[in-house]
């Protein structure tokens, strides 16, 4: 993987394509990004086979279907994703079943790009995999081509960054690396996040959380995901919960309860937001900053969590605290209501 980081790296994309080897690509992008794909691929004129802006949260296997056909019929030999985990998934999903190279150019912080993890959602199930074919062969992070993220999204997207880096630092395969980028990363983002909610437009902190979304994503891709990111996915797959804003909610509630197991995640992520309670300093901020409080105002309702834990719980997965079916629902009740996380967890 090659990484271009910097104002104006964008400007590097020809050379990236040429390093690779690509000579006419797809750009990929969601219906509100188009502005970014269009004036992307006006900068790569003729070498462009093309704009879809298809993607969606989550991959539906459908809509991953129809992108790797009008990738095959426009002739494209590689893709342009810009924008988020939506738009890069679908990068993804059409490179796991065509292998065509991916350039990712993120505008929010999901850190998808980072990663060899693809995600497809069919029948109201997320399922996720690894396969080396979808890691992005160039990533180009360029903070102006984020100053449009609006304040909310902004927010709720470097929550999900924050939370790569949560797991990280208590996932079974973690490295002194991994763990010094991953209590980095937080530190970046949390750093990053009041500049950018109280001053879109501002460059500096917008190249900080870049800079720690970067950090994040790549702990992501070199660890195993655990109870966070599968209460997501879930929520997200079988729900249709927005993916950032389930990962705001969640993330305090499932940091409580895995703290007791976890002691040097919880004083590596109290070092990076300087706190004794990274669980309940997580919850405030996002409060201070606007975020959605509770899963309840995203959508879900206390009849839909019997199904959730049972998702939850059916197929064992690392975590440092054992996840039992009443462990499960004690986070998904706190999360429902939006109440501040217990100190100690469940």
């Amino acid at each position: 993987m090659r990484v271009r980081f910097g104002v104006g790296s964008i400007s590097f994309l020809r050379e990236e394509m040429d390093v690779l080897g690509l000579k006419r690509v797809l750009v990929l992008c969601t219906p509100e990004q188009q502005d970014s794909a269009r004036m992307i691929a006006k900068t790569l004129g003729d070498r462009t086979a093309g704009i879809h802006a298809g993607a969606r949260m989550h991959v539906p296997v459908d809509v991953a279907q129809r992108a790797r056909e009008v990738a095959s019929r426009v002739g494209a030999d590689g893709c342009v994703a810009v924008g988020g985990g939506s738009t890069i998934g679908l990068g993804k999903a059409i490179a796991l079943e065509s292998g065509l190279p991916i350039i990712a150019v993120p505008t929010t912080y999901a850190g998808s790009e980072m990663t060899s993890v693809w995600g497809l959602t069919e029948n109201g199930e997320k399922r996720t995999g690894r396969d080396a074919r979808v890691l992005p062969r160039s990533v180009i992070y360029d903070p102006e081509l984020t100053l449009q993220l609006p304040p909310t999204l902004s927010v709720t997207s470097g929550m999900n960054a924050i939370a790569h880096a949560v797991e990280a630092l208590y996932a079974p395969n973690a490295s002194p690396v991994i763990s010094l980028m991953a209590e980095e990363g937080a530190r970046a983002m949390v750093q990053g996040l009041p500049r950018v909610a109280a001053e879109p437009t501002d460059e500096e902190g917008r190249t900080a959380m870049l800079y720690g979304a970067w950090l994040c994503g790549a702990c992501l891709g070199a660890t195993t995901m655990s109870l966070h990111h599968k209460l997501c996915h879930i929520l997200g797959g079988a729900f249709g919960l927005p993916h950032a804003d389930a990962h705001t909610v969640v993330l305090p509630h499932v940091l409580a309860f895995n703290a007791p197991a976890a002691p040097a995640m919880a004083a590596a992520l109290g070092r990076a937001l300087d706190t004794n309670s990274p669980a309940r300093e997580l919850h405030a901020l996002g409060t201070a900053l606007g975020a959605p409080r509770s899963l309840g105002e995203l959508g879900l309702r206390e009849t839909d969590l019997d199904l959730a834990v049972e998702l939850a719980t059916r197929d064992p997965y690392a975590n440092p605290r054992p996840v039992t079916p009443e462990g499960v629902r004690h986070i998904l009740m706190a999360a429902l209501s939006g109440r501040p996380p217990a100190e100690s967890g469940a």
